[in-house]
């Protein structure tokens, strides 16, 4: 019987560390590593010295100081004599809100336009592809600057919707679109009303808790429920009833002309709904192409099965083709969010006050604590990447293909 035994190894020795395989990789990294460190030290120490010999220091103090100036589209409560911090953090929630909405706006238009590009419609899937080719061949920034122009120049001014016989008049006597922005209706909390916003969160999940349901016995037995009626039910009554029953405390604010502009309500400002609109449509055309693959991905022989099964097209394509496209549209979807996130910052060309507008632009001028602002805006939008990368990379491990 012959036992089969490793040989013997050699003392360590300094040349191994570059001669032997088992080392070269660990010791190319350390190098690599305290070449980075020592550039970052260089470049700190200097950064410090240039500031000590000019007076200066790297402080934050500024934050606390007041702003001193005016920030029109806010989502909490703020003034001139607020301070430093609270405008960043008006810039980093207006920041947050057009980046939401325009990701979710975005993902509508690419879903629509991927699908319908491949559609049998030869007009149809022209158009899709004039306006995928179009629009994400054309630099964001000039369609940001051309919606807000034709906002501006195209829509009435308030004083249009002024005298017995205005120029303009108001949809439903309840909203009013103007070259300054839109103005809706706001709601009115009275007593009892969170009790009705929590029915109505309870009916969304009691949706979405059905359809799942609904999926699984599909997937299970074959049986198929409906989904719209339900669903509507699901979704609308229980508030209703419970509006109701609570006495009606929700009310609403409706916006009024008064002086030179509309008075109540909430105001969408036209440089949030420019912004909002071109970084939907420009990345939208970039889904639209992620979704057109992924759709092309999936094997025929998927949608020919469903189809002899007695599918209909649409339900071929919600139930069998999308859910498998998911996982290769997903990963390209999460660099398009970030872009949008990222994009965002081009706010500044219209007027609207993001973080980059606030911190990076009028307290950084005002304050010159131009190192501590940029620093910040960094660690913003690095800790903004970093958890829209999570959560999607997290969502991408649900649809991803499980391997026995």
């Amino acid at each position: 019987m012959t036992i089969v035994t490793d040989p013997p190894r050699g003392s360590f020795r300094l040349s191994m560390l570059i001669n032997d395989t088992r080392y070269r990789s660990m010791t190319f990294q350390a190098i690599a590593l305290l070449a980075l460190i020592v550039a970052i030290a260089y470049l700190a120490n200097n950064l410090l010295t240039n500031l000590a010999a000019q007076g200066l220091n790297i402080s934050y103090g500024f934050l606390g100081d007041p702003a001193g100036y005016d920030i029109n589209q806010r989502l909490i409560e703020y003034d001139s004599q607020s301070s430093n911090a609270r405008a960043a953090v008006v810039g980093i929630l207006n920041t947050l809100l057009v980046a939401f909405l325009a990701c979710i706006m975005a993902t509508v238009f690419g879903v629509i336009a991927g699908v319908l590009r491949l559609s049998n419609n030869w007009l149809v899937a022209k158009l899709m592809s004039f306006y995928v080719e179009i629009f994400r061949n054309i630099p964001v920034l000039i369609w940001i600057i051309i919606i807000f122009t034709i906002m501006t120049a195209v829509m009435p001014a308030p004083r249009a919707f002024r005298g017995d016989e205005p120029e303009a008049t108001m949809l439903l006597g309840a909203f009013a679109f103007t070259n300054r922005g839109i103005y809706i209706p706001a709601p009115i909390w009275g007593p009892g009303s969170m009790v009705v916003v929590a029915t109505f969160i309870a009916s969304i999940v009691g949706v979405f808790a059905y359809r799942r349901y609904a999926t699984n016995l599909l997937y299970e037995t074959g049986r198929l429920l409906p989904m719209g009626w339900p669903s509507l039910a699901i979704f609308f009554v229980p508030t209703i009833v419970m509006f109701f029953i609570m006495g009606r405390p929700v009310g609403l604010d409706m916006p009024v002309l008064g002086g030179f502009n509309f008075q109540g309500g909430i105001q969408i400002g036209a440089p949030l709904i420019a912004l909002w609109f071109a970084l939907s449509i420009y990345t939208g055309a970039f889904i639209a192409e992620n979704v057109r693959a992924g759709i092309q991905a999936v094997s025929k022989g998927q949608t020919e099965a469903a189809s002899a099964l007695g599918l209909r097209p649409g339900r071929v394509m919600n139930l069998v083709v999308l859910p498998q496209a998911l996982r290769v549209i997903i990963p390209p979807l999460i660099s398009q969010y970030l872009n949008i996130t990222k994009n965002s910052s081009l706010a500044i060309a219209v007027g609207y006050a993001d973080i980059t507008a606030t911190l990076g632009g009028i307290t950084l001028n005002q304050t010159g604590r131009a190192i501590e602002c940029v620093l910040l805006l960094m660690l913003f939008y690095l800790v903004i990447s970093l958890s829209i990368s999570a959560i999607m990379n997290v969502y991408n491990k649900t649809v991803t293909l499980k391997e026995r």
